[in-house]
């Protein structure tokens, strides 16, 4: 627990501000909603049962869960419906689906920027990029802190 622990609060420095916060819990998705919806449309030598998305999923959800078994099986979900979402949006078409994603990864790395303009500080990621990867399990932490969930780690984290 000390390794995840270490990891979400060194994140949380960063965001302390309510309002920062905000931002990125419509932010973060937003921006892997993108991602995963580019990743749909990408073509490469595969069987056609395993688009490129599914792979990069199946990558990040074996990092979650060494990170943290319970968190990372809860952001697992998560990416899933993201990328269900993102694959649904394939069918609208290429251009639609690159612009959609567009949209979307603009519009989630524009709300991030306003929160830590508001918050006063820069991004995490200009730090370490591998923030970049914590951020979903932050937020998913911060939200099984507020479900009452995982208490330990989340006193861990607070100290």
């Amino acid at each position: 627990m000390d390794r995840i622990a270490t990891m979400l609060r060194s994140y949380g420095s960063y965001h302390r501000d309510p309002r920062n916060r905000m931002t990125h819990y419509v932010g973060v998705p937003l921006i892997s909603y993108a991602v995963l919806a580019a990743l749909a449309l990408v073509g490469w030598p595969q069987p056609s049962w395993l688009p490129l998305d599914r792979v990069v999923l199946a990558v990040l959800a074996l990092l979650y869960l060494y990170w943290d078994l319970r968190l990372g099986l809860m952001l697992t979900g998560l990416l899933v419906a993201l990328a269900a979402l993102a694959e649904c949006t394939t069918r609208l078409g290429v251009g639609a689906t690159q612009g959609i994603a567009a949209a979307a990864f603009i519009g989630g790395w524009a709300m991030q920027l306003l929160g830590h303009r508001l918050e006063g500080n820069r991004p995490a990621l200009l730090d370490n990029l591998r923030q970049i990867l914590v951020a979903p399990m932050y937020l998913t932490a911060e939200l099984a802190f507020a479900l009452g969930w995982r208490t330990a780690l989340r006193a861990a984290i607070l100290r």
